[in-house]
């Protein structure tokens, strides 16, 4: 069985990535589970760029096929912000709560709420050859939370077609039209060959 390791701690996108595998004779491996390396810096300017650094550092690093996603939202109001800042758009990485905060402050008297998440996917073998996907999810910022599903700006995020918020989706549908879930899809597909 072949073995990636997954160049995330997060709870969240490791479910979504285990999930998208699970048909075939692969398994998913969170990178701390497998070695104790630090985190390389988040240099690129987009998300394929931080996807494909992380994982060719924690690929070379350990010597096994390794799974990056660097992933976010842009918001049209905000000129594309967060952007690849997503995850510390606050300050302090991984703070759900004060991302959303801030957010929300920056989108005060802005009539425009138009927004896209974007998942980058980069999988790269010890031997430097590699697979990329990208994907992205269109919906609207909304001002207060609802559901308790899915993580980071997911209560925040409205999807029109379904009239619930990327929280308020079963695993199923999220996985469907999420830019995650359909960066996977491709990305399955690409592995399936």
């Amino acid at each position: 069985m072949e073995r990636i390791v997954l160049a995330t701690g997060n709870k969240g996108k490791i479910r979504e990535f285990e999930r998208a595998f699970s048909h075939m004779n692969i398994t998913c491996v969170p990178v701390k589970e497998v070695a104790t390396v630090p985190e390389p810096e988040e240099t690129g300017t987009t998300f394929m760029e931080n996807a494909i650094l992380k994982a060719k550092y924690y690929s070379e690093k350990i010597g096994l096929p390794c799974l990056a996603d660097d992933s976010g939202l842009t918001v049209d109001a905000l000129e594309g912000e967060p952007g690849v800042y997503s995850a510390r758009y606050a300050g302090s990485h991984g703070d759900d709560e004060a991302n959303n905060q801030k957010l929300i402050r920056e989108l005060q008297g802005k009539a425009n709420r138009t927004a896209h998440y974007v998942c980058a996917l980069a999988l790269v073998y010890p031997d430097g050859s590699s697979l990329t996907s990208e994907a992205s999810c269109d919906g609207e910022i909304q001002d207060t939370p609802i559901g308790t599903n899915g993580f980071g700006y997911d209560p925040y995020f409205y999807v029109p077609q379904f009239g619930k918020t990327m929280a308020e989706l079963d695993i199923d549908t999220k996985e469907s039209i999420s830019h995650r879930g359909k960066a996977l899809q491709q990305l399955v597909a690409k592995v399936n060959g």
